[in-house]
């Protein structure tokens, strides 16, 4: 063990560390709260002066982040700050910044290598720097360790390098992030003994692998196992209505087979940050080794296609009451990527607004926990969430159930609803105002 990684082991297991995390969003800001809670003295590193603004002044931004939990953090001592300079006082660096896919869908590591070429210069020796955005096998290797070596500083010795993927999943109130298994991989042993101190501190189970390689190919494979398994079903539920069959259901019947088979739910296309993304980071890479991921790619392409096929289908429905979809009004019900969270990255819902919109629709949305849509990178929508009434309901052409949040009164919405396409299962078959997509 080298004088550096002795000492580091030993602030780590005094709880005398100084922790930094850097991006402080869904995954950053529960991480810091959970050092936090332990003991460890926290720093939180963002470019974004608005989130370091209302952390520091003990305000939440995230939905499932109570704000008396960041408000008891920057009293036990946090700060948040947008300068990198902060980062020589840390003792081990977390970098949790977004790794999305360019026009081409090809990976766009422009976060990662833009955050290294910041944190590099800062860094002194006998600190430890863990990467847990998803990437491809090699990231770690091949872009941020040159650029720690490239300022004197020899990872495995006086450097320390591993990465250990985000596992969050924001709304699951049977996970957090204490009780979420946490894998981690490290550049050389030393390394590895290093991330794995410095988790262990917080999370209950660490899972050691043999490279930084594995590790982030591990976190490939969770999100293809369900990216695939999501495609397999989006597929089987356009086989089904053409057979005039409710997907929602033999899936519901399926699932009470004890043994060899795990429901997974068709919708209107993928979201989150990592399913919609993370396949197109393997299929990537695998090109390099001479490899065509063509079951990955297939995948993708039914995914991807979802959003028109469920525009195709209400289009269909409204053409069945006579009626057309170019100047149609539309309320969209939910625009965060999944129920009950106010997440948007990569939701299907924006891509279902602007094809609607392109198309001459009219649309409006309601969203509980998405009271104000806003420009992004892809998407040019400034709306504010309406609130549903009878009469509402009823002014719209169509319904389109884009999100099922528990919060909203389905009853409600079918009583007064002309039109309902449905596209999460939420009505059983045989309402003469619903249609499944």
């Amino acid at each position: 063990m080298t004088e550096y990684l002795s000492a580091l082991r030993q602030r780590l297991d005094t709880r005398d560390a100084l922790i930094s995390v850097i991006g402080l969003g869904y995954v950053g800001l529960p991480l810091v709260l959970r050092f936090a809670e332990v003991g460890f003295r926290v720093l939180g590193v963002d470019i974004d002066p608005v989130k370091v603004a209302k952390l520091n002044a003990g305000e939440s931004y995230i939905e499932h982040v109570a704000p008396e939990a960041v408000a008891a953090l920057v009293r036990s001592g946090f700060r948040a700050t947008g300068d990198f300079a902060a980062l020589k006082e840390a003792d081990a660096i977390i970098i949790c910044v977004p790794t999305p896919l360019n026009a081409y869908r090809e990976p766009d590591l422009s976060y990662v290598t833009g955050t290294m070429d910041m944190v590099a210069p800062q860094m002194r020796a006998g600190q430890l720097v863990s990467l847990e955005s998803t990437t491809y096998p090699g990231t770690t290797e091949e872009e941020l360790r040159p650029r720690i070596e490239k300022h004197g500083l020899v990872v495995g010795e006086t450097a320390f390098l591993c990465f250990s993927p985000e596992r969050e999943d924001p709304g699951n109130e049977l996970f957090r992030t204490q009780t979420i298994p946490k894998v981690c991989g490290g550049s050389t042993p030393a390394c590895l003994e290093a991330g794995v101190a410095l988790y262990s501190a917080v999370i209950d189970k660490v899972i050691p692998m043999s490279s930084t390689r594995a590790a982030e190919m591990t976190k490939l494979l969770e999100n293809i196992h369900r990216a695939v398994n999501i495609g397999l079903v989006n597929e089987m539920k356009v086989v089904a209505d053409r057979m005039g069959i409710d997907i929602h259901e033999v899936i519901r019947a399926a699932a009470t087979k004890p043994f060899g088979f795990v429901p997974y739910w068709p919708g209107p296309g993928l979201g989150g940050h990592c399913i919609p993304i993370d396949p197109f980071y393997l299929t990537w890479k695998a090109r390099e080794y001479g490899v065509h991921t063509r079951f990955i790619e297939l995948a993708g392409e039914i995914n991807s296609a979802m959003p028109r096929w469920v525009v195709a289908k209400l289009a269909d429905a409204l053409n069945d009451r006579e009626q057309s979809l170019k100047g149609s009004r539309i309320l969209l019900l939910g625009v965060a990527y999944k129920k009950n969270v106010d997440d948007m990255r990569e939701s299907p819902s924006l891509e279902l607004m602007e094809l609607l919109t392109e198309k001459g629709a009219q649309v409006e949305y309601s969203d509980p926990h998405v009271p104000r849509l806003s420009r992004t990178r892809k998407h040019d929508f400034e709306l504010e969430s309406v609130h549903l009434d009878a009469a509402r309901i009823a002014s719209y052409d169509a319904v389109l159930l884009a999100t099922d949040h528990s919060a909203f009164d389905y009853d409600l919405v079918c009583s007064a609803a002309r039109l309902i396409v449905d596209t999460r299962g939420v009505y059983p078959t045989g309402h003469p105002n619903v249609v499944k997509a």
